[in-house]
């Protein structure tokens, strides 16, 4: 048991999902594994365990935003010794052409935040993904017939910003695809564990365009994501 998490000794797997919403975590439970139990409901922050073609695998609620998730991700690793990491979130797309419902791998994650400068001491670290994980996430994603996009995203602390209207011009300027909230501290914090992370992303909104997905298009969107997820 740790601080945030009731779960008992045993009861996380090695493998778990990572959402920041956690309905989204109760809908993977109960649609997609077998056998599963919810293993804590502290502050509501909802963590199941259960089997994925025989495979055990747990998914947990994270919160939003880069803080929330260091505090989960953390104590999976330090008090459930929990090996790899798989985020399943929801991304702003900032290329006009991407279009709604793409799921999008991180292969890096930049940021606005400053935990990573707090760490390094000023200085700027580049998180990147597992490339075992990733490789075989684009793989699987192939084999399942769904269409993915691999690429730099950026992970900010502000949802709504308004104050300056060419915030996004220099990332997407060098490629970035699309910005979450938590992608880059989950990096940072495995790479420092040495576990395995990667994040897989679905667009629910194209912030150049102005589209945004309705909730039944973000369901079948997010089905597809977390088949690759479970997959790998």
């Amino acid at each position: 048991m740790s601080l945030h998490i009731s779960a008992k000794e045993g009861e996380i797997a090695e493998t778990v999902l990572a959402s920041g919403d956690p309905l989204r975590a109760k809908f993977i439970a109960e649609n997609f594994l077998e056998e599963a139990h919810c293993y804590s409901e502290v502050r509501n922050m909802l963590g199941f365990t259960g089997y994925y073609h025989g495979k055990r695998v747990s998914v947990q609620g994270t919160g939003m935003g880069q803080p929330s998730l260091a505090i989960y991700a953390q104590e999976l690793i330090d008090s459930y010794q929990v090996k790899k990491i798989i985020r399943v979130g929801t991304c702003g797309a900032l290329e006009a052409g991407i279009e709604l419902g793409q799921v999008i791998i991180a292969q890096g994650a930049s940021t606005d935040a400053n935990i990573n400068k707090l760490t390094f001491q000023g200085l700027d670290y580049a998180p990147i993904a597992d490339f075992g994980l990733l490789s075989n996430a684009f793989q699987k994603a192939g084999e399942l017939g769904i269409p993915v996009l691999v690429g730099g995203i950026f992970s900010t602390d502000f949802f709504y910003f308004k104050n300056d209207p060419e915030r996004w011009t220099p990332w997407r300027e060098h490629g970035i695809l699309c910005t979450d909230m938590e992608t880059s501290m989950l990096y940072t914090l495995a790479a420092k564990a040495g576990v395995k992370a990667l994040s897989l992303l679905t667009v629910s909104d194209n912030i150049i365009t102005g589209a945004a997905s309705t909730v039944q298009e973000r369901e079948q969107a997010f089905a597809s994501m977390a088949r690759i997820a479970l997959e790998i």
